[in-house]
């Protein structure tokens, strides 16, 4: 098991607690493990705080096949489940080349290797926010 899985980027503890009374740093660190022990690939964690209201963390990661998305994202599903987490919402499963597993605070995005790079969502939310420009 690692300890902290490469690209991660984890931010401090949400202020905000969830329904089921855990913080979403810690619910964080839950679904990174499960995302490991299903052998998800390249796993990156983005925080969102201060970038967008959607969420607090977008996870993203990778499967080596639609049968491995699939089952990657049902484990992730399946364990918040059994955390006490009933507010998922689980989306792409049809095709299972992007799954979106959607808790409120967290966004977990598991894909295909080609449907990941397409989409590059990494590119997209891990850029600083643009500082507010100034009327002259």
């Amino acid at each position: 098991m690692r300890t902290a899985p490469e690209g991660a980027r984890i931010g401090a503890p949400s202020l905000e607690i969830p329904a089921d009374g855990r913080d979403s740093h810690a619910l964080l660190k839950d679904i990174l493990h499960w995302l490991d022990e299903a052998k998800a690939e390249k796993l990156v964690a983005i925080d969102l705080k201060g970038k967008s209201s959607i969420g607090d963390f977008m996870v993203i990661a990778t499967g080596n096949s639609d049968r491995h998305v699939g089952a990657i994202a049902d484990q992730v599903r399946r364990k918040l489940k059994e955390s006490g987490v009933d507010h998922v919402r689980v989306e792409g499963t049809e095709t299972c080349d992007w799954v979106l597993v959607d808790i409120g605070d967290i966004i977990v995005h598991v894909f295909r290797a080609e449907v990941r790079d397409f989409y590059n969502l990494e590119k997209m939310w891990s850029a600083e926010r643009p500082a507010d420009q100034t009327a002259h």
